[in-house]
């Protein structure tokens, strides 16, 4: 079982996202996107979008760090383990708790507001819930069990681990001794990756490059305005 939810399933779950990301552009284009709802609710939208947004840019941005730089080079830099772990409790922490708090409002906007229900599809849920599960688990992770069992070192197992995922060829054991909870953080973060095609979330790679260089675009009022 170690071998399958740390060598194939990464592997299973990454193939089915690149796969189906590839489908759904060649064979699906008008539908990739994220359809916005503002017209039908506004004010929870606003909130819930901006917290969610800017909260998981800085998950990114940590996880990059804590992940893809080896510990090695912290070191080189005269970069403290207690220094580092506690920059990324306090600030991880808070970013993870402010993109919580943005899936939720999120979330339950377009469970209690029927218009935005009405117009919500199965796979609309589905994502807001598991990056429910997945930020949260996070969350837990910095917030709770680093701050009641003490920083756990992810930089000697999880790390490397990843890093060698993405030159194919991890090694299992390292992740004999990661905790438990993060896992289960772990194993639903791939289970996102698979889910990904097959929802909204396929926005995040609609990056709008041409957008700066487009030709202007002129608006004239049908209002005549006296001088």
């Amino acid at each position: 079982m170690s071998q399958f939810w740390w060598v194939v399933f990464p592997y299973l779950t990454l193939a089915v996202m690149i796969i189906g990301m590839l489908y759904r552009f060649v064979y699906n284009q008008r539908g990739w996107g994220s359809k916005s709802s503002e017209i039908l609710e506004k004010k929870w939208l606003r909130w819930g979008s901006l917290m969610f947004h800017w909260g998981i840019l800085c998950v990114v941005a940590g996880h990059v760090m804590g992940l893809l730089v080896p510990i090695s080079v912290y070191k080189a830099l005269g970069v403290s383990t207690e220094f580092y772990h506690t920059n990324a409790d306090v600030f991880g922490g808070l970013a993870g708790l402010v993109a919580t708090a943005g899936i939720v409002i999120l979330l339950v906007r377009r469970t209690f507001n029927v218009r935005v229900r009405m117009n919500s599809s199965t796979s609309d849920f589905v994502a807001l819930v598991l990056l429910l599960i997945v930020v949260g688990l996070g969350v837990l992770v910095t917030v709770g069990y680093n701050n009641i069992y003490g920083p756990y070192e992810y930089r000697t197992t999880v790390g490397p681990w990843i890093r060698e995922l993405i030159v194919f060829h991890p090694n299992a054991a390292l992740m004999k001794t990661v905790p438990t909870l993060l896992k289960v953080h772990i194993v639903a973060s791939f289970a996102l990756f698979a889910v990904w095609p097959f929802t909204r979330l396929v926005h995040v790679f609609s990056v709008p490059i041409r957008y700066p260089f487009r030709a202007p675009m002129q608006y004239r009022s049908r209002v005549q305005y006296k001088r």
